[in-house]
Protein backbone atom coordinates (compact mmCIF):
# COMPACT_ATOMS: atom_id res chain seq x y z
CA UNK A 1 0.00 0.00 0.00
CA UNK A 2 2.82 1.97 0.74
CA UNK A 3 3.85 1.85 -3.01
CA UNK A 4 0.52 2.73 -4.21
CA UNK A 5 1.15 6.06 -2.35
CA UNK A 6 4.27 6.87 -3.63
CA UNK A 7 3.62 6.03 -7.44
CA UNK A 8 0.80 8.42 -6.58
CA UNK A 9 2.81 11.26 -5.15
CA UNK A 10 5.54 10.97 -7.69
CA UNK A 11 3.08 11.11 -10.46
CA UNK A 12 2.09 14.14 -9.12
CA UNK A 13 5.46 15.47 -8.59
CA UNK A 14 6.03 14.41 -12.58
CA UNK A 15 3.70 16.66 -13.48
CA UNK A 16 4.38 19.51 -11.60
CA UNK A 17 8.06 19.23 -12.93
CA UNK A 18 6.57 18.74 -17.20
CA UNK A 19 4.14 21.84 -15.79
CA UNK A 20 7.17 24.17 -14.62
CA UNK A 21 8.89 23.14 -17.89
CA UNK A 22 6.52 23.51 -19.81
CA UNK A 23 5.47 27.51 -18.46
CA UNK A 24 9.68 28.03 -18.69
CA UNK A 25 9.96 26.80 -21.80
CA UNK A 26 6.49 28.99 -23.30
CA UNK A 27 7.97 32.00 -21.93
CA UNK A 28 11.46 31.58 -23.01
CA UNK A 29 9.96 31.74 -26.90
CA UNK A 30 7.63 34.73 -25.95
CA UNK A 31 10.93 36.40 -24.82
CA UNK A 32 12.69 35.63 -28.44
CA UNK A 33 9.31 36.76 -30.15
CA UNK A 34 9.47 40.13 -28.08
CA UNK A 35 13.17 40.43 -28.83
CA UNK A 36 13.13 39.66 -32.69
CA UNK A 37 9.73 42.24 -32.69
CA UNK A 38 11.92 45.03 -30.57
CA UNK A 39 15.13 44.48 -33.20
CA UNK A 40 12.50 44.51 -36.53
CA UNK A 41 10.91 48.04 -35.57
CA UNK A 42 14.44 49.97 -34.42
CA UNK A 43 15.66 48.40 -37.39
CA UNK A 44 12.87 50.26 -38.91
CA UNK A 45 12.99 53.35 -37.20
CA UNK A 46 16.69 53.82 -37.88
CA UNK A 47 15.82 53.07 -41.73
CA UNK A 48 13.27 55.79 -41.24
CA UNK A 49 15.91 58.36 -39.40
CA UNK A 50 18.83 57.71 -42.04
CA UNK A 51 16.10 58.33 -44.81
CA UNK A 52 14.99 61.55 -43.04
CA UNK A 53 19.01 62.67 -42.60
CA UNK A 54 19.78 61.95 -46.51
CA UNK A 55 17.37 64.77 -47.01
CA UNK A 56 18.65 67.46 -44.59
CA UNK A 57 22.53 66.68 -44.83
CA UNK A 58 24.48 67.77 -47.88
CA UNK A 59 24.77 65.47 -50.57
CA UNK A 60 27.52 62.98 -50.15
CA UNK A 61 29.73 64.39 -52.55
CA UNK A 62 29.86 67.86 -50.23
CA UNK A 63 33.27 68.83 -48.23
CA UNK A 64 33.14 66.26 -45.62
CA UNK A 65 33.65 69.51 -43.15
CA UNK A 66 30.60 70.87 -44.59
CA UNK A 67 28.61 67.12 -44.15
CA UNK A 68 29.68 66.86 -40.76
CA UNK A 69 28.67 70.78 -39.46
CA UNK A 70 25.35 69.88 -40.29
CA UNK A 71 25.18 66.30 -39.00
CA UNK A 72 26.46 67.79 -35.74
CA UNK A 73 23.60 70.29 -35.54
CA UNK A 74 20.79 67.50 -36.43
CA UNK A 75 22.51 65.49 -33.86
CA UNK A 76 22.50 68.25 -31.29
CA UNK A 77 18.67 69.10 -31.86
CA UNK A 78 17.98 64.77 -31.88
CA UNK A 79 20.04 64.86 -29.11
CA UNK A 80 20.77 60.66 -30.07
CA UNK A 81 23.54 58.79 -29.95
CA UNK A 82 24.45 58.59 -33.62
CA UNK A 83 27.33 58.79 -36.29
CA UNK A 84 28.09 59.13 -40.10
CA UNK A 85 30.49 57.47 -42.10
CA UNK A 86 31.21 57.61 -45.96
CA UNK A 87 30.57 54.77 -48.26
CA UNK A 88 34.73 53.67 -47.61
CA UNK A 89 33.36 53.52 -43.32
CA UNK A 90 35.45 56.22 -42.80
CA UNK A 91 33.82 58.60 -39.80
CA UNK A 92 32.56 61.66 -41.20
CA UNK A 93 31.39 63.14 -37.79
CA UNK A 94 29.70 61.99 -34.57
CA UNK A 95 28.02 63.53 -31.76
CA UNK A 96 29.23 63.91 -28.25
CA UNK A 97 26.22 61.03 -26.78
CA UNK A 98 27.64 58.94 -29.73
CA UNK A 99 31.21 58.88 -28.52
CA UNK A 100 30.04 58.60 -25.16
CA UNK A 101 27.88 55.59 -24.99
CA UNK A 102 30.15 53.86 -27.49
CA UNK A 103 32.64 53.13 -24.50
CA UNK A 104 29.59 51.93 -22.37
CA UNK A 105 29.60 48.19 -21.15
CA UNK A 106 26.97 46.44 -23.26
CA UNK A 107 26.94 48.81 -26.10
CA UNK A 108 25.76 48.06 -29.88
CA UNK A 109 26.29 49.72 -32.46
CA UNK A 110 23.44 49.49 -35.23
CA UNK A 111 23.75 50.77 -38.60
CA UNK A 112 21.41 51.67 -41.71
CA UNK A 113 22.29 52.55 -45.37
CA UNK A 114 21.02 55.80 -46.25
CA UNK A 115 21.32 55.20 -49.96
CA UNK A 116 23.91 57.29 -51.68
CA UNK A 117 26.99 54.95 -50.28
CA UNK A 118 26.75 56.62 -46.81
CA UNK A 119 25.98 55.10 -43.47
CA UNK A 120 24.17 55.97 -40.48
CA UNK A 121 25.32 54.47 -37.07
CA UNK A 122 23.87 54.72 -33.72
CA UNK A 123 24.50 52.93 -30.23
CA UNK A 124 22.05 51.11 -28.63
CA UNK A 125 22.32 49.94 -24.80
CA UNK A 126 21.71 46.72 -23.34
CA UNK A 127 20.33 47.33 -19.76
CA UNK A 128 18.92 45.06 -17.19
CA UNK A 129 15.18 45.92 -16.87
CA UNK A 130 14.37 48.21 -13.92
CA UNK A 131 11.14 49.17 -12.48
CA UNK A 132 8.33 51.17 -14.13
CA UNK A 133 8.17 54.70 -12.97
CA UNK A 134 4.95 56.36 -11.82
CA UNK A 135 5.44 58.68 -14.99
CA UNK A 136 6.25 56.20 -17.63
CA UNK A 137 3.12 53.66 -16.40
CA UNK A 138 3.50 49.91 -16.54
CA UNK A 139 6.04 48.67 -18.64
CA UNK A 140 4.88 46.69 -21.82
CA UNK A 141 6.27 43.01 -21.89
CA UNK A 142 9.97 42.54 -22.54
CA UNK A 143 10.68 46.18 -21.54
CA UNK A 144 12.47 48.32 -19.28
CA UNK A 145 9.78 51.36 -18.62
CA UNK A 146 11.29 54.70 -17.99
CA UNK A 147 11.82 57.89 -18.28
CA UNK A 148 14.17 59.25 -20.54
CA UNK A 149 17.17 61.40 -19.85
CA UNK A 150 16.71 64.78 -21.06
CA UNK A 151 19.86 64.96 -23.38
CA UNK A 152 18.44 61.90 -24.99
CA UNK A 153 15.48 63.61 -26.45
CA UNK A 154 11.84 62.28 -27.43
CA UNK A 155 13.72 59.28 -30.20
CA UNK A 156 15.07 58.21 -27.03
CA UNK A 157 12.38 56.14 -26.60
CA UNK A 158 12.30 52.54 -24.47
CA UNK A 159 12.44 51.00 -28.06
CA UNK A 160 16.27 52.40 -27.56
CA UNK A 161 17.11 50.36 -24.35
CA UNK A 162 14.82 47.03 -24.94
CA UNK A 163 16.94 43.91 -24.14
CA UNK A 164 18.79 42.25 -26.73
CA UNK A 165 18.59 38.79 -25.16
CA UNK A 166 16.11 37.51 -21.65
CA UNK A 167 18.02 39.43 -19.00
CA UNK A 168 19.87 37.04 -16.57
CA UNK A 169 17.52 39.01 -13.31
CA UNK A 170 14.27 38.08 -15.16
CA UNK A 171 15.00 34.46 -16.21
CA UNK A 172 15.89 33.92 -12.19
CA UNK A 173 13.11 35.10 -10.84
CA UNK A 174 10.66 33.46 -12.55
CA UNK A 175 13.39 30.22 -12.11
CA UNK A 176 12.39 30.93 -8.39
CA UNK A 177 8.68 32.21 -8.49
CA UNK A 178 8.48 28.44 -10.51
CA UNK A 179 10.23 26.59 -7.76
CA UNK A 180 8.07 28.38 -4.96
CA UNK A 181 5.23 27.23 -6.88
CA UNK A 182 6.45 23.45 -7.32
CA UNK A 183 7.62 23.47 -3.63
CA UNK A 184 4.08 24.87 -2.87
CA UNK A 185 2.17 22.38 -4.55
CA UNK A 186 3.91 19.54 -3.61
CA UNK A 187 4.03 20.19 -0.17
CA UNK A 188 0.34 20.52 -0.45
CA UNK A 189 -0.15 17.51 -2.23
CA UNK A 190 1.47 15.63 -0.03
CA UNK A 191 -1.31 15.05 2.91
CA UNK A 192 -4.08 14.68 0.61
CA UNK A 193 -2.42 12.00 -1.48
CA UNK A 194 -1.75 10.07 1.80
CA UNK A 195 -4.81 10.80 3.40
CA UNK A 196 -6.31 9.08 0.32
CA UNK A 197 -4.32 6.33 0.99
CA UNK A 198 -4.78 5.87 3.80
CA UNK A 199 -8.29 4.89 3.80
CA UNK A 200 -7.11 2.64 0.78
CA UNK A 201 -5.00 1.37 4.35
CA UNK A 202 -7.62 1.03 6.40
CA UNK A 203 -10.03 -0.26 4.15
CA UNK A 204 -6.89 -3.06 3.06
CA UNK A 205 -7.31 -4.26 7.20
CA UNK A 206 -11.05 -4.42 7.19
CA UNK A 207 -11.00 -7.04 4.46
CA UNK A 208 -8.17 -8.71 6.33
CA UNK A 209 -10.13 -8.79 9.76
CA UNK A 210 -13.47 -9.96 8.26
CA UNK A 211 -11.81 -13.00 5.82
CA UNK A 212 -9.83 -13.58 9.26
CA UNK A 213 -13.03 -14.45 10.48
CA UNK A 214 -14.00 -11.81 12.05
CA UNK A 215 -17.55 -11.35 9.89
CA UNK A 216 -19.28 -8.76 12.60
CA UNK A 217 -16.44 -6.10 11.32
CA UNK A 218 -17.38 -3.18 9.01
CA UNK A 219 -15.04 -0.81 7.79
CA UNK A 220 -15.50 3.23 7.96
CA UNK A 221 -17.64 4.43 4.98
CA UNK A 222 -17.77 8.03 5.83
CA UNK A 223 -17.16 10.82 2.92
CA UNK A 224 -18.86 11.17 -0.93
CA UNK A 225 -15.72 9.55 -3.03
CA UNK A 226 -15.18 6.52 -4.09
CA UNK A 227 -13.46 5.09 -1.38
CA UNK A 228 -16.31 5.84 0.41
CA UNK A 229 -18.33 3.94 -2.03
CA UNK A 230 -16.18 1.06 -1.62
CA UNK A 231 -16.00 0.71 1.77
CA UNK A 232 -20.04 1.15 1.98
CA UNK A 233 -20.16 -1.45 -1.08
CA UNK A 234 -17.48 -3.81 1.01
CA UNK A 235 -19.48 -3.44 4.42
CA UNK A 236 -22.85 -4.22 2.07
CA UNK A 237 -21.53 -7.50 1.09
CA UNK A 238 -19.96 -8.67 4.17
CA UNK A 239 -23.71 -7.90 5.96
CA UNK A 240 -25.21 -10.15 3.40
CA UNK A 241 -22.25 -12.62 3.72
CA UNK A 242 -22.59 -12.72 7.77
CA UNK A 243 -26.13 -13.23 7.47
CA UNK A 244 -26.03 -16.26 4.87
CA UNK A 245 -23.26 -17.51 6.66
CA UNK A 246 -25.25 -17.54 10.05
CA UNK A 247 -28.31 -18.58 8.06
CA UNK A 248 -26.82 -21.45 6.32
CA UNK A 249 -25.12 -22.51 10.30
CA UNK A 250 -28.56 -22.06 11.47
CA UNK A 251 -30.23 -24.31 8.59
CA UNK A 252 -27.87 -27.15 9.03
CA UNK A 253 -28.03 -27.17 12.75
CA UNK A 254 -31.69 -26.79 12.71
CA UNK A 255 -31.79 -30.12 9.64
CA UNK A 256 -29.61 -32.31 11.70
CA UNK A 257 -32.14 -31.92 14.48
CA UNK A 258 -35.09 -32.17 12.70
CA UNK A 259 -33.37 -35.68 10.73
CA UNK A 260 -33.09 -37.07 13.82
CA UNK A 261 -36.62 -37.54 14.73
CA UNK A 262 -37.23 -39.59 11.01
CA UNK A 263 -34.48 -41.42 11.28
CA UNK A 264 -34.38 -42.59 14.86
CA UNK A 265 -38.44 -44.22 14.04
CA UNK A 266 -36.57 -45.67 10.97
CA UNK A 267 -34.15 -47.47 13.10
CA UNK A 268 -36.71 -48.65 15.45
CA UNK A 269 -39.09 -49.49 12.70
CA UNK A 270 -36.32 -51.88 11.48
CA UNK A 271 -35.37 -52.81 14.41
CA UNK A 272 -38.76 -54.16 15.36
CA UNK A 273 -39.58 -55.58 11.55
CA UNK A 274 -37.43 -58.42 11.61
CA UNK A 275 -39.11 -60.04 14.76
CA UNK A 276 -42.52 -58.56 14.12
CA UNK A 277 -45.50 -61.08 13.21
CA UNK A 278 -47.08 -60.55 10.22
CA UNK A 279 -49.71 -58.37 11.17
CA UNK A 280 -47.41 -55.38 12.57
CA UNK A 281 -45.10 -56.35 9.51
CA UNK A 282 -47.63 -54.07 7.10
CA UNK A 283 -47.92 -51.18 9.54
CA UNK A 284 -44.16 -50.80 9.82
CA UNK A 285 -43.84 -50.34 6.83
CA UNK A 286 -46.41 -48.20 6.22
CA UNK A 287 -44.19 -45.99 8.95
CA UNK A 288 -40.70 -46.60 7.02
CA UNK A 289 -42.45 -45.68 3.88
CA UNK A 290 -43.56 -42.02 5.88
CA UNK A 291 -40.39 -41.82 7.30
CA UNK A 292 -38.59 -42.29 4.19
CA UNK A 293 -41.31 -39.57 2.92
CA UNK A 294 -40.66 -37.28 5.46
CA UNK A 295 -37.07 -37.77 5.10
CA UNK A 296 -37.19 -37.19 1.33
CA UNK A 297 -39.12 -33.54 1.61
CA UNK A 298 -36.55 -32.22 4.39
CA UNK A 299 -33.91 -32.70 2.27
CA UNK A 300 -35.84 -31.11 -0.95
CA UNK A 301 -36.85 -28.13 1.15
CA UNK A 302 -33.70 -27.84 3.53
CA UNK A 303 -31.71 -27.88 -0.34
CA UNK A 304 -34.56 -25.46 -2.08
CA UNK A 305 -33.96 -22.59 1.00
CA UNK A 306 -30.43 -23.12 0.26
CA UNK A 307 -30.10 -22.22 -3.18
CA UNK A 308 -32.67 -19.55 -2.56
CA UNK A 309 -31.03 -17.83 0.72
CA UNK A 310 -27.65 -18.06 -1.57
CA UNK A 311 -29.17 -16.38 -4.67
CA UNK A 312 -28.38 -19.44 -7.07
CA UNK A 313 -30.53 -20.09 -9.98
CA UNK A 314 -33.26 -22.19 -10.01
CA UNK A 315 -34.78 -21.47 -13.73
CA UNK A 316 -35.49 -18.74 -16.08
CA UNK A 317 -38.46 -16.32 -15.64
CA UNK A 318 -41.13 -16.56 -17.76
CA UNK A 319 -44.65 -15.63 -17.91
CA UNK A 320 -46.95 -17.57 -15.07
CA UNK A 321 -51.20 -17.91 -15.37
CA UNK A 322 -52.34 -17.15 -11.98
CA UNK A 323 -55.68 -17.88 -12.99
CA UNK A 324 -54.47 -21.59 -14.31
CA UNK A 325 -52.01 -22.67 -11.08
CA UNK A 326 -54.70 -21.55 -8.51
CA UNK A 327 -57.19 -23.65 -10.14
CA UNK A 328 -54.70 -26.76 -10.21
CA UNK A 329 -54.07 -26.37 -7.01
CA UNK A 330 -57.05 -25.40 -5.32
CA UNK A 331 -58.33 -28.71 -7.16
CA UNK A 332 -55.44 -30.56 -5.56
CA UNK A 333 -55.79 -29.58 -1.68
CA UNK A 334 -59.61 -29.80 -2.11
CA UNK A 335 -60.27 -26.55 -1.09
CA UNK A 336 -62.95 -23.48 -3.01
CA UNK A 337 -61.12 -21.53 -5.38
CA UNK A 338 -62.79 -17.78 -5.50
CA UNK A 339 -60.93 -15.24 -8.38
CA UNK A 340 -61.84 -11.80 -8.48
CA UNK A 341 -60.43 -11.11 -11.73
CA UNK A 342 -60.44 -13.04 -15.32
CA UNK A 343 -56.82 -12.51 -16.21
CA UNK A 344 -53.71 -12.32 -13.86
CA UNK A 345 -49.86 -12.92 -15.10
CA UNK A 346 -46.95 -12.19 -13.60
CA UNK A 347 -43.43 -12.59 -14.61
CA UNK A 348 -42.09 -15.64 -12.58
CA UNK A 349 -40.82 -19.16 -12.35
CA UNK A 350 -43.68 -21.48 -12.17
CA UNK A 351 -42.15 -23.87 -10.22
CA UNK A 352 -41.48 -21.97 -7.40
CA UNK A 353 -44.61 -20.34 -7.36
CA UNK A 354 -46.47 -23.82 -7.41
CA UNK A 355 -44.32 -24.72 -4.22
CA UNK A 356 -45.11 -21.40 -2.74
CA UNK A 357 -48.74 -21.54 -2.82
CA UNK A 358 -49.18 -25.35 -2.34
CA UNK A 359 -47.02 -24.84 1.38
CA UNK A 360 -49.77 -21.99 2.38
CA UNK A 361 -52.73 -24.60 1.35
CA UNK A 362 -50.90 -27.26 3.15
CA UNK A 363 -50.07 -25.35 6.34
CA UNK A 364 -53.87 -24.28 6.14
CA UNK A 365 -55.27 -27.78 5.55
CA UNK A 366 -52.99 -29.41 8.84
CA UNK A 367 -53.59 -26.58 11.09
CA UNK A 368 -56.33 -24.95 10.24
CA UNK A 369 -59.33 -27.28 9.75
CA UNK A 370 -61.48 -28.09 6.76
CA UNK A 371 -62.67 -25.08 5.89
CA UNK A 372 -59.88 -22.99 3.64
CA UNK A 373 -60.76 -20.86 1.01
CA UNK A 374 -58.36 -19.63 -2.01
CA UNK A 375 -58.90 -16.19 -3.37
CA UNK A 376 -56.83 -14.24 -6.37
CA UNK A 377 -57.79 -10.22 -6.37
CA UNK A 378 -55.92 -7.59 -8.36
CA UNK A 379 -54.22 -4.88 -6.98
CA UNK A 380 -52.30 -1.91 -8.19
CA UNK A 381 -49.03 -2.68 -9.29
CA UNK A 382 -49.95 -7.04 -9.04
CA UNK A 383 -52.44 -9.62 -7.54
CA UNK A 384 -52.69 -10.98 -4.62
CA UNK A 385 -53.20 -15.13 -3.56
CA UNK A 386 -55.03 -15.02 -0.17
CA UNK A 387 -55.58 -18.41 1.95
CA UNK A 388 -57.92 -18.33 4.80
CA UNK A 389 -58.63 -21.07 7.44
CA UNK A 390 -60.56 -21.54 10.28
CA UNK A 391 -58.01 -22.42 12.99
CA UNK A 392 -56.97 -21.03 16.06
CA UNK A 393 -54.99 -18.05 14.29
CA UNK A 394 -51.24 -16.90 15.35
CA UNK A 395 -50.80 -14.83 17.70
CA UNK A 396 -50.05 -10.83 17.16
CA UNK A 397 -46.26 -11.10 18.46
CA UNK A 398 -45.74 -14.42 16.41
CA UNK A 399 -46.74 -13.82 12.90
CA UNK A 400 -43.45 -13.05 11.73
CA UNK A 401 -41.55 -15.31 13.53
CA UNK A 402 -43.77 -17.92 11.77
CA UNK A 403 -41.67 -17.07 8.64
CA UNK A 404 -38.68 -18.12 10.28
CA UNK A 405 -37.11 -21.39 9.43
CA UNK A 406 -37.69 -24.53 11.59
CA UNK A 407 -39.79 -22.71 13.97
CA UNK A 408 -42.87 -24.06 14.94
CA UNK A 409 -46.36 -22.23 16.93
CA UNK A 410 -46.22 -23.47 20.46
CA UNK A 411 -48.19 -26.95 20.85
CA UNK A 412 -47.48 -27.89 17.38
CA UNK A 413 -46.01 -31.28 17.41
CA UNK A 414 -43.74 -32.76 14.94
CA UNK A 415 -46.17 -35.60 14.34
CA UNK A 416 -48.74 -32.96 13.42
CA UNK A 417 -46.65 -33.24 10.02
CA UNK A 418 -44.39 -30.89 8.68
CA UNK A 419 -40.80 -29.43 9.97
CA UNK A 420 -41.07 -25.82 9.33
CA UNK A 421 -39.56 -24.73 6.60
CA UNK A 422 -42.58 -24.35 4.17
CA UNK A 423 -43.89 -20.81 5.37
CA UNK A 424 -40.31 -20.24 5.38
CA UNK A 425 -39.61 -21.16 1.69
CA UNK A 426 -42.83 -19.18 0.74
CA UNK A 427 -41.39 -16.22 2.35
CA UNK A 428 -38.14 -16.81 0.00
CA UNK A 429 -39.81 -17.62 -2.73
CA UNK A 430 -42.40 -14.59 -2.67
CA UNK A 431 -39.19 -11.65 -2.20
CA UNK A 432 -37.62 -13.85 -5.03
CA UNK A 433 -39.80 -12.82 -7.19
CA UNK A 434 -40.02 -9.15 -5.35
CA UNK A 435 -43.49 -9.55 -3.36
CA UNK A 436 -44.18 -10.31 0.25
CA UNK A 437 -46.08 -12.34 2.61
CA UNK A 438 -47.91 -11.58 5.50
CA UNK A 439 -50.41 -13.11 8.22
CA UNK A 440 -53.28 -11.43 9.33
CA UNK A 441 -56.10 -12.12 11.50
CA UNK A 442 -59.75 -13.46 9.90
CA UNK A 443 -62.90 -12.34 10.45
CA UNK A 444 -64.86 -14.92 12.72
CA UNK A 445 -62.05 -16.49 13.64
CA UNK A 446 -58.51 -18.27 12.08
CA UNK A 447 -55.61 -17.29 9.69
CA UNK A 448 -55.74 -15.53 6.16
CA UNK A 449 -52.02 -15.73 4.11
CA UNK A 450 -51.75 -13.09 1.90
CA UNK A 451 -49.13 -14.06 -1.12
CA UNK A 452 -48.44 -10.72 -3.23
CA UNK A 453 -47.04 -10.86 -6.69
CA UNK A 454 -46.02 -7.41 -8.88
CA UNK A 455 -47.41 -7.98 -12.42
CA UNK A 456 -45.22 -9.10 -15.08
Amino acid sequence: MKSLYVRIYLTLVALLLAFAFGSAWLFQRHIEQERVNVEATAGERLTALAGLLKLALPPSDAPRAEQAAVFVDWGQRLRMPVALEDARGRRIASTPMFERRADEPGAIVVSAEMGDGRSLEMVRTVRPPGPPSAASGPASPGSAARTPRPEEGPWAGPWLHRPVTPGAPAVSTLAIVLLLLFVGVAVGAYPVVRRLTRRLEALKRGVERFGAGQLHHRVDDSGRDEVAAVAASFNQAAERIETLLHSHQSLLANASHELRSPLARLKMAFAMLEDAPSAQRERLQREIDVNIAELDALVEEVLLASRLEAGSAVGEPHPVELLALGAEEAARAEVVFDPETDTARVLGQERLLRRALRNLLDNARRYGGPDVQLTLRPLAGGYEFVVADRGPGVPVELRERIFEPFYRLPGHAEMAGGVGLGLSLVKQIAERHGGSVRCLPRDGGGSRFVLFLPAG
